[in-house]
């Protein structure tokens, strides 16, 4: 009995056998070690001792060539993964420090939740509405008898409510300001924290919940002197989308926004496309903005993104769709803010105080005196927009400027023979001015009288440059009254009538600009510059006339593939206060340089500070960065938007120069922003490659395992089948066809995703060699992981041996019996009835169960085997003398027959592990992208019991049937079934599941 068990079943239950007497027999002939060779002394003829050594040499030269070849990929694909590490590293962690300051309640902040209707509670359970407030403030309005202006807040993907406390907060220290005359009402949606970034089943819930809140904050102000009849909206992340798609409901009122700020919205698409609820959203919101666009007109939305450092949301996608409505729309990068100047990660654009500043003074700004609401004129909401996000003058915002003032006082004139001049002033308590005249510089102080007077001859271009105290903020008198007039009338001792050209200046972190091109102020005689009183500070005054040609460069960036080794540089000899370095054919986003810029100065004395500024004409995402003179500075030039077609302009480096300084400016690529780019770009493209590699691996063990019997490692099988030939004609092929009009019907009605490389071409984000570079990413990628995937195996099943003892290898040859029939038909009705990534989950883990356990019992079988060999190779070295006990020759028969069977059943159990690794391996990466919308299932759990709408209920039906065939499968029944079956039936199998899996995640690259 003990002969007749398998191997594995022995090591517990072979019974011991009683003593018998040793009997001395003759030594039976030696059998041969290798299968299939005769045995020694068996067949006549002369024995021929050369082949063995010219066999073992051979077999040891490919073993060699064998070992050597793993090692190369390992090191290849090892390469190639630490390439997208350095990209990941580059967009996580290498970005600007934070220059946010924290914004701070002064008063514990209140949630007052504002009861909703009936209806709309049962609708929503998971939904509320609340209104901020704090100290006397939230007191006084918890009887809601509101009178201010109100303002609705939308959180972003898994966000909180309580979010809009720093804008409410600073708001209410704003309308202490003004003693209340005017003020908002803070109101913000509670979503449950939901993911809808990731799972878009709920957005379109969400919207309709934002409609309701919104007719119940202006029920609420039904009964006051100045009721609303707009609510203004701030949303983040995601919640700016659900603002936007307010106005896609069949019975939303537009007027009922007027005002729309969206906070890193990605507006543009979904930054992980992962469900088709989520795409089609996009898809109605997008084309509804821009087929109603002149109905929008009247709606002025601005958006605001955080730059490099929000890496969750990259500020391409945050921009608007480019429509003809311009004057309607503004897009800008939270570095390009004025008083900002600072990019901000994905939670920190929330309470940014410099960025919340700017906000909450536009609202203030946008306050109509007469209906002491947020006024109904869309060409000033834009003007208030444009003064506090896009181009700061250093003053406060009016709305109808008075075109002409008078300056009295007396002259005395002081000629100055210089094309450049700097005055600086020491606490003064008293307002005085300084007059500039086109051709004569004039000084006014008290009552005394200086003349400047300088050569004209070549100039066109007039800049003023104003410091006080080297200091980013200014005092109130500084900062929001005009101070630089243009006179049109003058006499010998006044200027009689003059004109105000303080809109024309721009705020800087350490100073204030003006640059005026004469041949546009032909009427103008004299420039009046007002100076403020610097009780206790310093008042700096450079003035300069130049030609615009003179002080613009052109610097070539380097190409791509100089790898940094090579680089442009030009030297400034500084004689002015400001320089423009054209970057010429820097245009698309997979460009990236490291630029230096080291400054020289011939004295030691004290300087103001140096402005750099890349800016980048097409889009507001300049970036600026103050550094001190002498310095040696490194900016980091890459762009968020590409150049559009039409569009020629260049981007510049301004430099605003200290006076007899020298400047030099070196560029080179930096290889490691360039994988940064691609990676924060394209990164949601990866998954796709690296499940178009793990099937074409897969897809070469089945043919392996047909032509040899083997199923092959999944690393060498990788090595040798993922070829970008099989994979980048096909999508070349449909690029090309999805530029046809009929190709598109048919592939829009087989219900099939938009191909990602059209939509990355329609963003300019797409060049003609990051197929390829995706695809030999994504193979590293799939290297790697099927390396930790099958090292995992191993370590999980050494831990099964320690702690479980293995069971015996079966051979089940029913493919579909009853038990697994129940089962599968369970799991479709869980999917059904509750959430079909649920299904997929625990089917999935049924799966890595077998497998595991498969794992265990094969080693378990190959421990036995290697002790039965060894105790053979010791009894066939005592052969000449040995002992034999009853039964003895049918025991070694039996023995050598449970062998040979013991070593094809290893055989074939260890080919089903290597095809059942790769299954699990593909279907790991398809369980993480169904992932999102269990989590929200779980989440929401305690409100429904199933998902609706359900991304995965159909396919996860789909894909129970096929895990259990395929869970259920070995190499011997493919190779059965080979004669009646196409060769890869069970490969086309997984490959439809698996597409239909991801094909929300663009799966055409499968």
């Amino acid at each position: 009995m003990a002969a007749a068990l398998p191997a594995a079943a022995r090591l517990w239950r072979q019974p011991a056998r009683p003593a018998s007497r040793a009997v001395a027999l003759p030594a039976p002939p030696r059998r041969a070690c290798v299968r299939g060779e005769p045995a020694e002394g068996g067949g006549g003829g002369r024995h021929d001792t050369r082949a063995p050594l010219r066999t073992s040499a051979r077999r040891g030269a490919m073993g060699r060539a064998g070992r050597r070849l793993p090692a190369l990929a390992a090191v290849f694909y090892g390469a190639l993964a630490a390439l997208v590490l350095l990209g990941v590293r580059d967009v996580l962690f290498l970005y600007e420090e934070n220059r946010c300051s924290m914004t701070y309640m002064y008063e514990y902040p209140e949630y007052l939740k504002i009861k909703l209707p009936k209806k709309t509670a049962r609708r929503y359970p998971a939904y509320e509405l609340y209104l901020y407030g704090e100290g006397n403030y939230a007191e006084e309005n918890k009887n809601l008898l509101l009178t201010g202006i109100p303002v609705l807040f939308l959180p972003g993907n898994a966000g909180s409510y309580k979010q809009v406390r720093s804008l409410g907060s600073i708001a209410l220290r704003k309308a202490e300001d003004v003693d209340f005359k005017y003020h908002f009402n803070f109101f913000s949606v509670n979503f449950n924290e939901e993911l809808v970034a990731l799972y878009g089943g709920s957005l379109q819930q969400q919207t309709k919940f934002v409609h309701e809140c919104i007719k119940v904050i202006l029920k609420l102000y039904r009964d006051q002197e100045f009721a609303p009849t707009s609510v203004a909206i701030v949303g983040h992340s995601m919640g700016g989308l659900v603002a936007r798609a307010l106005l896609t409901l069949k019975n939303f009122k537009p007027e009922l926004i007027n005002l729309l700020i969206t906070q890193a919205t990605p507006h543009v698409a979904p930054v992980m496309p992962l469900d088709k609820y989520l795409t089609d959203f996009y898809t109605a919101v997008n084309n509804h903005w821009i087929l109603k666009a002149q109905d929008l007109r009247n709606l002025t939305t601005l958006s605001v993104a955080g730059g490099f450092r929000d890496y969750q949301v990259r500020s391409g996608l945050a921009f608007l769709p480019r429509l003809s409505q311009h004057d309607s729309a503004l897009s800008v990068v939270s570095s390009a803010v004025p008083r900002a100047w600072a990019s901000t990660d994905h939670l920190s654009i929330v309470w940014c105080k410099e960025l919340i500043l700017a906000t909450i003074r536009a609202f203030f700004d946008l306050i109509d005196e007469n209906t002491r609401q947020i006024t109904e004129d869309p060409k000033k909401r834009m003007s208030v927009l444009h003064h506090h996000f896009v181009r700061h003058p250093a003053k406060t915002f009016e709305e109808n400027p008075e075109a002409f003032t008078e300056l009295t006082g007396a002259f005395m004139w002081i000629p100055v023979k210089a094309s450049k001049w700097t005055y600086s002033v020491y606490n003064v308590s008293n307002v005085f001015f300084l007059i500039v005249f086109l051709c004569v510089f004039f000084l006014l102080m008290s009552n005394f009288f200086f003349l400047l007077r300088i050569l004209m001859e070549n100039i066109s271009h007039f800049l003023l440059q104003a410091t006080e105290n080297h200091t980013v903020m200014f005092t109130v008198k500084t900062d929001t009254s005009s101070w630089i007039y243009g006179c049109m009338n003058s006499n010998s001792s006044m200027c009689l009538e003059a004109t105000d050209l303080s809109w024309r200046a721009e705020l800087l972190p350490t100073t204030k600009v003006v640059i005026l091109k004469l041949q546009d102020y032909t009427s103008l005689s004299h420039i009046v510059i007002q100076v403020p009183p610097t009780v206790g500070n310093k008042y700096t005054l450079d003035c300069e006339f130049f030609r615009e040609d003179s002080r613009t460069v052109q610097l070539p960036v380097t190409h791509l593939f100089s790898f940094g080794l090579s680089s442009s540089k030009i030297l400034l000899n500084s004689t002015g206060l400001l320089y423009n370095v054209q970057l010429q054919h820097f245009n698309r986003i997979y460009q990236a340089f490291k630029i230096y810029i080291e400054s020289h100065c011939q004295s030691l004395k004290e300087r103001k500070p140096s402005v750099y500024r890349l800016h980048v004409p097409w889009s507001h995402e300049d970036s600026i960065i103050v550094a001190k003179v002498p310095s040696f500075t490194e900016i980091s030039a890459k762009l968020h938007i590409a150049q559009p077609q039409n569009d020629s302009r260049v981007p510049e480096l301004n430099i605003y120069s200290s006076s007899d300084c020298q400047y030099e400016v070196i560029l080179k690529t930096s290889v490691l922003q360039v994988l940064g780019q691609i990676i924060r770009f394209h990164a949601g493209a990866l998954p796709v490659y690296v499940v178009s590699n793990i099937f074409l691996t897969y897809g070469g063990q089945l043919s392996t395992l047909m032509s040899t019997g083997q199923c092959s490692d999944f690393p060498l099988e990788l090595v040798r089948t993922a070829k970008p030939y099989k994979v980048e004609p096909l999508i070349s092929i449909v690029v090309f066809l999805q530029g046809f009009n009929w190709f598109r019907e048919i592939w829009e009605s087989l219900s099939l995703p938009e191909v990602d490389a059209a939509v990355l071409s329609s963003q300019d984000a797409w060049f003609p060699l990051v197929s390829l570079i995706l695809f030999v990413f994504g193979t590293g990628i799939a290297y790697w992981s099927g390396v930790f995937f099958s090292t995992s195996l191993r370590l999980f099943s050494s831990l099964w041996l320690t702690l479980i003892r293995p069971t015996v290898l079966q051979k089940d040859n029913k493919l579909i019996t009853p038990r697994r029939l129940c089962g599968v038909l369970s799991l479709a009705l869980v999917s059904w009835t509750t959430c079909g990534a649920f299904a997929v989950f625990i089917i999935y883990l049924q799966y890595l169960f077998k497998v595991i356990k498969l794992h265990v019992n094969v080693r378990a079988e190959q421990n036995m085997l290697n002790g039965d060999s060894d105790c053979s190779k010791e009894t066939s070295q005592n052969s000449s003398i040995y002992t034999v006990k009853n039964q003895s020759s049918t025991d070694s028969t039996l023995k050598a027959t449970q062998s040979l069977s013991n070593s094809t059943t290893i055989a074939e159990a260890v080919n089903s592990l290597k095809m059942h690794v790769t299954i699990l391996n593909l279907f790991t990466w398809i369980v993480l992208l169904n992932l999102p919308s269990l989590i929200y299932w779980l989440k929401n759990l305690r409100y429904s019991v199933r998902l609706d709408p359900d991304p995965c209920r159909s396919t996860a039906i789909i894909l129970v049937c096929i895990l259990e065939i395929l869970m259920n499968s070995s190499t011997s029944e493919v190779k059965s079934r080979a004669r009646n079956l196409p060769s890869t039936s069970i490969f086309q199998v997984s490959k439809q599941g698996g597409g239909i899996c991801t094909a929300p995640f663009n799966s055409n690259r499968s």
